[in-house]
C-alpha cells in the first residue's frame, strides 16, 4: 500500500482503493472492470437509490430487524446523498453488470462508510445497508421511482408550461388567417389559432400519455429480493416500504402485483419511454412547422419572425437561424434513439431478471430531462414572442387559387379547376378570375371567397 491507496477486502480478496474514497472493494472492482464510456449513472438515479436505502432502513428499524443506532446513521448518511453531497463517489460506468449490482454496492459502501462515522459503530454495506434487499429489486425500484419523480418534478410541469404558452399565443392570433398547406402545397385557409391549437393538443395529449403510463411505474419491485420470492425480506417489508416511500414523495407507490414481473421485465419503462418518444415526435413536428413558417425571410415562406437570438453564420453577415427549433429537433432525435435502446434493453429479461437495467435507467432519465428542458426553452424563446408577418400572409392568401374550392358546390369541380388553373397561370387573385369566368356577381364571390369565413368549415351560403 502507498500513501495514495488503502487495502480493502471483499469476498473475492484484497485490492487497492484510493485513500480518499468513501467506497470499498466492490466499487473499485467495477471501476477496474468497466472502463468503457466515461458515462456515469445520472445524479437523479443515485439520489433515488439513496432514497431506497433510507426508506429500507426506516422500515427495517420499525420491524425490529435493524439496530436503531445503525439504522438512524444510515438514514442520516442517505440524506446527505439525497441532497447531492459526495456525488464524486459514484464513478462506475453505465455499461456495467446488467443488474446494476455494481451501482447498488457502490451506494451501499458509501453509505456504510458514512454511517459508520456517524454512528461510531460498524455499519456493513451488505448486512445493514442492504438488509432485506437485493440489487435485483433495488435497481428496478430505483428506475421506477426516479422516473416517476423526474416526470412529476420536471417533465409534466414543463409540458404544462409549453401547452399554456401555445394556447395563449393561439388566442392572441385568432383573427389572423393564412394559407393552409397539405403536401407542402397551398391548400384552404386556416386561422393561426387553429394551427397552434393543434400543437397545444399534441402537448396536452402527451401529458395525458405520461400520466397514464405512470400508473404502472408506481408499482414497485422492492420486496422481491433475488428472484421475486422475497427471500431474506420481512413479510411486511414490501408494503411498509411502499407506504413510507409514498408518504415521503407524495406519489402513490405500492408493491407490484407480482415481484416476478417486476424483476424479469421492464415493460413499464418501455411504455413510459414510448410515450416520451411520442412527445418527441410532437416536438419535432412543431419545431419543423416553426422552421418552415420562419423560412426566408425573402425567399422562403416568411410567415413569422422568430426572435433573433444569435448570429447565424460565421461567414454570412446578418444571417439569423431558427436555433431553438433546431435544438428541439435534435432533442427529439435523441429521445427517439433512447427509446430504441430501451426497447432492445426491455427484451433482455432472461428468466427471472432483466440484465440491461443500467442502460434503461440512463436513457429514460436522459429522455425525461431533455424533453423537460427543451419544452421550457421552446415555449419561452420561440413560441411566446414570435412575430407574425400579417401583410405577407394576406398577400399570399389573396393569390391562393385553392380558395376556388369554396365554389365547388355552385359551379362544379371541373369548372372550379379551370378557374384555379387560369389564376395560377396569370398570377392574379382568384376572385378576379372567377368574376370573369363565372356568372357569379362580385358581391357573391366576395362572400363565398372570404378567407376568414372559409376557416369555419361547412358549405358557404
Amino acid at each position: 500500500m502507498t500513501n495514495e491507496y488503502r487495502i480493502e477486502k471483499d469476498s473475492m480478496g484484497e485490492l487497492q482503493v484510493p485513500i480518499s474514497a468513501l467506497y470499498g472493494a466492490q466499487t473499485q472492482r467495477a471501476v477496474n472492470n468497466f472502463p468503457i464510456s466515461g458515462l456515469q449513472m445520472p445524479p437523479a438515479f443515485i439520489k433515488t437509490v439513496a432514497l431506497v436505502k433510507k426508506t429500507a432502513a426506516i422500515v427495517n428499524m420499525g420491524l425490529g430487524e435493524l439496530d436503531k443506532q445503525q439504522g438512524k446513521a444510515i438514514v442520516k448518511a442517505a440524506e446527505l446523498l439525497i441532497k447531492g453531497e459526495h456525488s464524486e463517489q459514484f464513478p462506475i460506468d453505465v455499461f456495467q453488470t446488467g443488474s446494476g449490482t455494481s451501482t447498488n454496492m457502490n451506494v451501499n459502501e458509501v453509505l456504510a462508510h458514512l454511517a459508520t462515522e456517524i454512528a461510531g459503530v460498524a455499519v456493513n454495506p451488505n448486512d445493514h445497508v442492504n438488509m432485506g434487499q437485493s440489487s435485483n429489486d433495488v435497481i428496478p425500484t430505483a428506475i421506477h421511482v426516479s422516473a416517476a419523480l423526474e416526470c412529476h418534478q420536471h417533465l409534466l410541469p414543463s409540458l404544462e408550461h409549453l401547452a399554456t404558452v401555445i394556447e395563449t399565443k393561439a388566442a392572441s392570433l385568432d383573427g389572423v388567417t393564412k394559407t393552409g398547406r397539405t403536401h407542402l402545397m397551398d391548400a384552404m385557409p386556416i386561422r393561426l389559432s387553429q394551427e397552434l391549437g393543434a400543437w397545444a393538443l399534441q402537448i396536452r395529449n402527451g401529458i395525458a400519455r405520461i400520466n397514464a403510463a405512470l400508473e404502472r411505474v408506481y408499482k414497485l419491485a422492492q420486496g422481491g429480493t433475488a428472484v421475486g420470492t422475497g427471500i431474506n425480506a420481512h413479510p411486511e417489508f414490501s408494503q411498509k416500504f411502499a407506504d413510507v416511500l409514498a408518504a415521503e414523495t407524495g406519489l402513490p407507490f405500492k408493491p407490484n402485483d407480482s415481484f416476478f414481473e417486476s424483476l424479469s421485465c421492464q415493460d413499464a419503462m418501455v411504455e413510459l419511454s414510448g410515450q416520451c418518444k411520442t412527445i418527441a415526435v410532437s416536438l419535432m413536428k412543431i419545431s419543423n412547422d416553426l422552421r418552415w413558417m420562419n423560412s426566408g425571410p425573402l425567399a422562403g415562406l416568411g410567415e413569422i419572425e422568430l426572435t433573433a437570438l444569435q448570429p447565424g453564420s460565421s461567414i454570412m453577415p446578418g444571417k439569423v437561424n431558427p436555433v431553438i427549433p433546431e435544438a428541439t429537433a435534435m432533442v427529439s432525435a435523441q429521445v427517439i434513439g433512447n427509446d430504441a435502446t430501451i426497447t432492445v434493453a426491455g427484451q433482455s429479461g432472461s428468466f427471472q431478471l432483466n440484465v440491461m437495467l443500467p442502460v434503461i435507467a440512463y436513457n429514460i432519465l436522459q429522455s425525461i430531462e431533455l424533453l423537460a428542458n427543451t419544452s421550457n426553452v421552446l415555449a419561452d424563446k420561440a413560441i411566446e414572442d414570435f412575430a407574425v408577418r400579417e401583410a405577407h400572409l394576406q398577400e399570399a392568401l389573396a393569390k391562393n387559387p385553392i380558395l376556388v374550392t369554396a365554389l365547388n358546390p355552385i359551379i362544379g369541380y371541373l369548372k372550379a379547376a379551370e378557374v384555379a388553373k387560369a389564376a395560377y397561370k396569370q398570377g392574379r387573385p382568384i376572385i378576379d378570375i372567377a368574376d370573369e369566368m363565372t356568372e357569379l356577381s362580385r358581391d357573391e364571390l366576395e362572400k363565398l371567397l372570404e378567407p376568414a369565413h372559409l376557416t369555419e368549415g361547412g358549405i358557404n351560403q
